[in-house]
């Protein structure tokens, strides 16, 4: 199993919004789907900063993760583009193999 994790830090107003593109049948999910080998989202919110979020990308392998992102390069940047007004900021927590 491999998972990406990313945090965002959602601007005010745009929580509904961004829970409904961001969460598990939400837009990204939908495009990772388009790969039998995409295992599922998680979307966390922190209880103490409530404008922050967590999201968890399941793949069978990071091998299946970046041929998805080569192969839909585009339609992953463009839906990258439109979500883009709705943080302030995006960090790339890292992305994790399941060990043993």
């Amino acid at each position: 199993m491999f998972v990406t994790l990313w945090e965002f830090e959602v601007k005010r107003g745009s929580e509904e919004i961004f829970e409904r593109l961001y969460g598990p049948e939400g837009a990204w999910a939908r495009l990772f789907r388009r790969d039998p080998r995409y295992r599922g989202t998680r979307l966390l919110r922190d209880t103490a900063r409530r404008a922050a979020y967590v999201t968890l990308d399941y793949w069978d392998s990071r091998e299946a993760h970046e041929e998805f992102k080569r192969v839909h390069a585009e339609d992953y940047q463009a839906l990258d583009r439109k979500c883009e007004a709705l943080t302030a900021s995006e960090t790339r927590i890292g992305a994790f193999e399941e060990s043993g």
